[in-house]
């Protein structure tokens, strides 16, 4: 069973004077806790050693009231780090964090118990505070922590989960079931089970002393119900629950007591000594007196060492208790009945209230003590120790009364009587059941209400079958009204005492005695709001409770054909309703819809569509995809009905990404394909037209290159050819006429591609050096010597240049720039804007704007009035505009100006110009192969 487990500080990132981090190995009201340095640095952290290796199950923090810090995180590790222990080094294996509340409801005036629960194996835990939260109070930006507290058992007990216990083997004979939400949590006999002794906020405010005789009674209380001693047990459970009103009242005098030696009121500080020693002596007296403690002195606070906690905390490693005395038949009085009724001392508290460690902001508002008495104590931001120290009981069902009253009159073992408020108000219910039940009913003690509701359920389950109607329906009645009062009770157990007798009364009682249908609602309607109330719950344990009875309540054949609690599930959610309200009202909806469907069952189309589209709106994120869950499941089952709830499927309504989501889905639900996958098909023909667009393209090149190898052969062939006929005409023969030429054999001889020059000089390497120098056309990238067309050298120094990684695109002209320039680039704003493609382009020499299409780049680089900066223009201008002769292929004559180049997609150029290949240029050094039509071999 977990358990608190010891730990020493190993060391902290730092500390303020006198709130060093070995304070936290102390848990007593008046301990300070540790508090970071002022103006420190982030994060900071602090290392804690278990007393032996251990798997940690929870962990606990007490945070300052307004030193906070926004975020904790949890590290653990086998051994420590390697800065600590030199060849030892094992890294810390980090858990998580938990985000801690900034306090500003309370006005700084609560300290928050953060509890988390963890499964991990080590010895050793860190914890890392970051930045703290910023308030008025926190002028020197510090982090604090008031105490921490680990539950957990050692790594090597696993005897406990291998071993069937003896209840459990009894159970499964019986046919008993641990699921029923009106008996779950009774059993402390569970081995992931934590007593609420072990918890933080126990030792936060009890008194050290008190606090061990509690535990020690708590071990007793075990033995006896392993014994089967429940008399002596109840009279110990009894004892306990006393004693720790009598610890938290002891508590409250050594704070005031610190509180009055502070302000040097040293009256005042002896009064709360001698205060604090009579009601100590008085109830220790009453202990021995019901043979419930030994007659040895207790060891007083004073006497205890100042050593950090160890296994004492835990029943499994104190010391062997006495064993049970033989008082077990002597009067069940409660002991602390005389003590308890003592007043609070006439004197206001005032001021002197605060702890000795803290200056802390003024006193808390009362009406948060209310508050925070509703909310359990795992999850309760606690008061700070500095104020009303009063303010909060450990256990959660002292919150209709204070905690530091007793029960007022009364006689021993009996609950106080009702008061007149309380009487008039269950007058009704004491007719019928009598006024020593419904006072039970009505106790400030927990215990009390317990019983009364079990001896209630005992009551109704002996009532004769033969009963008259009346009575029976006068007692159902009466009953559900205790009922209704207890589910809005906070005690765990009175809570699930009144769900297993609302069961009972439903399932057993009614048909046992065959009453109506109108008793059954009467029953239902009386308690489902107030359930439904409760799984708002701030406890996550009630809140699946409750949302659990509620769904099995709903298949109850009896309360099923009622159809009462569907309609209440339909309900539209309240826009100030709690976040867990909302989201256990939604996901009820959608369990109950798969178990009962819309077919008269209170369920149909129009109001569950009703309320999950109103719901699709609501500020909470699962409560939003839990309506869109419901809508696809509805949509499954009644297809064309749904859409008429539903906005027109446009592109406007799939811009909310809820209508999106449940327009795709339904799209799966009929089998169609959705947005994405209707992209993705199109971008996988798109690619396949591009890929069946190059192998044409290679196709038709390797034509190519096969018509030029049989025009070569043709050449080849053409002096054999002359010598015959020479020989045939001096032989006297008439030759026959010459085959008329192809036109187009020569079209590609002596023509530069990308300008359109032609010369007799472009030959192969004539080719070669013109591309390298001269060719208006194309360039030299200044980072890797290559030569590419003036056109595409933005692309290529993006995507292709050795250097591209040191390039940005500018978002403004869509040019090429180094990264280390660009943020420069872009503030200045000096650059010339670009226009779309489609509307003009862009010459990245001159960075102007010139007319779309293939053409305009040619009349741009080589005509006289276009680009300003293309440096090899001059050399095609200088030329005379001399004719060459007519060519079969280009016609007449013209300059060797611009012309227009042939496809480069049907044209391999000559000179030893490759398609998809180039070939470095000598004297230049290793260069990578490139893939690209457009590049072009270097030259010097």
């Amino acid at each position: 069973m977990p358990h608190k487990i010891g730990f020493v500080v190993v060391s902290s990132s730092g500390h303020e004077d006198g709130f060093s981090a070995r304070e936290l190995m102390i848990h007593a009201p008046t301990v300070s806790g540790w508090r970071s340095p002022r103006f420190c640095q982030f994060p900071q952290e602090i290392v804690l050693q278990m007393v032996e290796r251990c798997r940690v199950r929870k962990l606990q923090l007490l945070a300052h009231q307004y030193m906070v810090p926004s975020k904790v995180e949890f590290y653990v590790s086998e051994s420590l780090p390697g800065y600590f222990v030199p060849y030892q080094a094992e890294r810390f294996r980090r858990l998580g964090y938990v985000s801690l509340c900034d306090n500003e409801k309370t006005g700084c005036k609560a300290r928050e118990l953060k509890s988390v629960y963890v499964d991990a194996v080590g010895q050793f835990l860190k914890l890392i505070f970051h930045e703290n939260h910023v308030n008025k109070y926190n002028i020197y930006n510090q982090v604090a922590l008031v105490a921490v507290n680990i539950i957990g058992d050692p790594a090597d007990f696993s005897d406990e989960s291998n071993i069937t216990s003896r209840e459990k083997l009894i159970d499964r004979y019986l046919g008993h079931s641990g699921e029923d939400p009106a008996l779950e949590g009774t059993c402390t006999g569970k081995p992931d089970y934590i007593s609420p002794l072990d918890d933080l906020a126990f030792d936060m405010y009890q008194d050290p002393e008190v606090a061990q005789i509690i535990r020690k009674l708590d071990e007793r209380k075990r033995e006896a119900v392993q014994k089967e001693r429940y008399d002596y047990a109840k009279k110990l459970k009894q004892a306990i629950a006393d004693l720790q009103k009598v610890g938290e009242r002891l508590g409250r005098y050594e704070v005031e007591k610190r509180c009055a030696v502070e302000k040097e009121d040293y009256d005042l500080a002896k009064e709360k000594k001698q205060q604090m020693e009579q009601f100590r002596s008085r109830v220790y007296e009453q202990l021995q007196l019901h043979s419930l403690v030994d007659a040895e002195p207790m060891r007083r606070p004073s006497d205890l060492p100042l050593q950090p906690l160890a296994h004492s905390a835990s029943p499994r490693h104190q010391q062997p208790v006495p064993s049970l005395l033989q008082e077990e038949s002597a009067s069940d009085s409660r002991f602390a009945e005389h003590f308890l009724q003592e007043n609070l001392p006439a004197h206001p508290l005032g001021p002197c209230q605060r702890a000795t460690v803290d200056q802390s902001p003024p006193a808390p508002d009362p009406h948060l003590n209310a508050h925070l008495q509703s909310v359990p104590y795992d999850e309760r931001p606690l008061p700070a120790s500095r104020k009303q120290p009063a303010a909060v009981a450990l256990e959660p069902e002292k919150s209709d009364t204070d905690v530091s009253e007793a029960p007022r009159g009364g006689a021993a073992g009996e609950p106080e009587p009702l008061a007149e408020k309380a009487l008039r108000e269950a007058g009704p219910a004491v007719d019928v059941l009598g006024e020593s039940l419904v006072a039970g009913a009505y106790s400030k003690t927990w215990s009390y209400r317990e019983d009364a509701l079990l001896a209630l359920h005992k009551q109704l389950m002996e009532t004769p079958a033969g009963s008259p109607k009346e009575e029976l329906k006068s007692t159902l009645r009466a009953s559900v009204f205790l009922v209704r009062r207890a589910i809005r009770d906070v005690v765990t157990p009175v809570f699930q005492a009144s769900l297993k007798l609302l069961k009972m009364i439903i399932t057993q009682y009614i048909p046992k005695h065959k009453l109506s249908k109108l008793e059954t609602a009467h029953c239902v309607e009386r308690t489902i709001p107030v359930l439904l109330t409760r799984t708002g719950d701030s406890s996550a344990r009630l809140r699946v409770i409750a949302s659990n009875f509620i769904q099995e309540m709903a298949l109850f054949k009896e309360v099923r054909s009622l159809q009462i609690i569907p309609s209440y599930l339909v309900q539209p959610l309240k826009t100030n309703s709690s976040t867990h309200l909302a989201m256990s009202q939604m996901g009820l909806l959608a369990r109950l819809l798969k178990d009962l469907g819309t077919g008269g069952t209170g369920f149909t189309i129009d109001n569950v569509m009703k309320f999950s589209v109103s719901a699709l709106e609501h500020r909470v994120y699962e409560v939003r995809e839990t309506a869109v869950r419901v809508i696809l499941d509805m949509y499954k089952q009644h297809r064309a009905f749904i859409l008429e709830y539903l906005p027109p499927d446009d592109s406007t309504t799939r811009k909310n990404v809820l209508y999106k989501t449940i327009f795709e889905g339904f799209a799966k639900i009929d089998g169609r394909p959705t947005d994405a996958e209707i992209r993705a098909q199109k971008k996988a023909a798109t690619e396949e037209a591009e890929k069946r667009k190059k192998e044409e393209i290679k196709a038709l090149q390797g034509q190519l290159a096969a018509l030029k190898d049989i025009q070569a052969e043709a050449q080849g062939n053409e002096g054999p050819s002359v010598e015959a006929e020479s020989r045939d005409t001096q032989g006297g023969k008439a030759a026959p006429p010459p085959a008329p030429e192809v036109p187009g054999s020569h079209c590609l001889d002596n023509l530069c591609i990308f300008c359109g020059e032609r010369s007799e000089s472009f030959t192969e390497d004539g080719l070669d050096l013109h591309y390298w120098k001269h060719c208006p056309m194309l360039t030299r990238c200044a980072h890797c010597r290559q030569v590419v067309e003036i056109s595409s050298l933005t692309e290529h120094l993006l995507t292709e240049c050795d250097r591209r990684d040191g390039f940005g695109k500018c978002y403004r002209c869509s040019e090429a720039v180094l990264k280390e320039e660009l943020p420069r680039h872009i503030k200045t704003k000096e650059c010339n804007p670009a226009k779309p493609e489609k509307l003009a382009n862009r010459c990245p020499l001159c960075h102007e704007n010139f007319s779309p299409g293939e053409e305009a780049w040619k009349a741009h680089l080589m005509g006289s009035a276009g680009c300003t900066a293309n440096l090899r223009k001059t050399h095609v201008l200088h030329k005379a505009p001399a004719l060459l002769p007519a060519d079969p292929c280009t016609g007449p004559a013209r300059p060797a100006g611009p012309t227009r180049a042939p496809s480069r997609q049907q044209t391999q150029p000559p000179g030893g110009l490759q398609q998809g290949k180039v070939q470095p240029w000598p004297n230049q050094g290793p260069q990578d192969q490139r893939s690209e039509a457009k590049s072009l071999p270097r030259r010097d």
